[in-house]
């Protein structure tokens, strides 16, 4: 079975792709390879921070590699936080604090319009890929549900009435912006097998 590494260390997000792309590939973390570093992200696009993490993988630890970068894009704030969602108040990646500045910003604005996007890309083989998921949903004004992380709890989905939250596992990984990007990355590995 072909490994490639996942440039993560999030357990939520290594759960929601091992979910999906299932018995094909063993996918392997960052901390299963020996990376501890922390890799850098700073390019000003979601395919720049996936890039830049999957080509540090590959050039340091010698793998085939997929990195993702999602972010929540805002209509009335322009598309903020796109890429700067996980710091969105600050560099701690604190998701509290990054949801309070979000209701805050849109405090006494109508138009709640946003869509979760994630960028996954592959480095396979030498060559380069990326796939894509949008999720377009609203932002509520106050949190509800206590699953999921980041801004789940505020964000509802288009055509469904709970939050990211408020859903299980099961039916969030099934509609997310990431199991669109991994169901599009699942398809192309499936076709190169």
């Amino acid at each position: 079975m072909k490994t490639l590494v996942f440039a993560t260390n999030n357990s939520h997000k290594l759960e929601e792709v091992r979910a999906i792309l299932g018995e094909r590939f063993r996918i392997a973390s960052l901390k299963e390879i020996g990376c501890t570093d922390d890799i850098p992200e700073t390019a000003d696009t979601l395919e720049g921070n996936a890039m830049q993490k999957a080509r540090y993988v590959k050039e340091k630890f010698g793998y085939d590699c997929f990195a993702d970068d999602t972010g929540l894009e805002v209509e009335a704030l322009n598309g903020a936080p796109g890429v700067y969602s996980a710091r969105y108040a600050g560099p701690g990646h604190d998701s509290e604090a990054n949801m309070q500045k979000l209701l805050k910003e849109l405090e006494g604005k109508t138009n709640r319009q946003a869509r979760f996007r994630t960028v996954i890309a592959l480095l396979l083989e030498g060559e380069k890929h990326t796939f894509e998921g949008i999720v377009p949903g609203t932002i509520l004004t106050e949190r509800r549900g206590t699953a999921g992380f980041g801004y789940d709890p505020v964000f509802v989905p288009e055509g469904f009435k709970e939050t990211f939250a408020e859903m299980g596992n099961e039916e969030k990984n099934r509609i997310s912006h990431r199991a669109r990007a991994v169901q599009k990355l699942a398809e192309f590995l499936a076709g190169r097998s």
